[in-house]
């Protein structure tokens, strides 16, 4: 049996199992599993980063003076005081993420002076915009509460220190 490979060369019998075999090998070698690499696993992305990426965009909007309600901002300073604490910027950020959507809820305190509507609407789209370009998830609602308004004489809610 002869095999007719390329243009009317003949191979001798036995041959044509070596150069197939060889041929996979290489074609094996360029591919590397075949497919795009981006198909190739999953991606999976936690409520806790988005609600990161969500407060960290809502804290940038000129306006915003704080995220939370009153009494979780007073938790929250108590908490950020003690010793290896960090500043939570997650305070007054909800998520729910699924497999390619997330909607947020976000609880916000505004300055005296600012436009509730204008802050709230400058709040959505940073942070649409923010969570869709570090993610890819799409950004189906953002719902804002506006839960107090800052005085420019009021003191901040955080505790006095008993140290000294």
């Amino acid at each position: 049996m002869t095999d007719m490979t390329g243009e009317g060369s003949t191979r001798a019998p036995g041959t044509e199992k070596n150069l197939s075999e060889t041929t996979v090998r290489k074609d094996r070698g360029t591919r590397r599993g075949g497919g795009d690499p981006a198909s190739r696993g999953r991606t999976t992305i936690a409520d806790g980063v988005v609600e990161k990426i969500a407060g960290m965009a809502a804290r940038d909007v000129p306006g915003v003076h704080a995220l939370g309600s009153g009494l979780s901002r007073t938790i929250g300073a108590v908490r950020d005081r003690v010793p290896g604490g960090s500043k939570s910027v997650t305070r007054g950020v909800k998520v729910e993420v699924g497999e390619v959507q997330t909607a947020l809820d976000l609880e916000i305190v505004v300055d005296y002076g600012v436009s509730i509507s204008d802050v709230a609407s400058d709040v959505r789209e940073n942070v649409i915009a923010a969570v869709e370009r570090m993610t890819s998830l799409e950004v189906v609602e953002v719902n804002i509460a506006v839960s107090d308004v800052k005085l420019p004489d009021e003191e901040e809610e955080e505790p006095e220190s008993r140290l000294q």
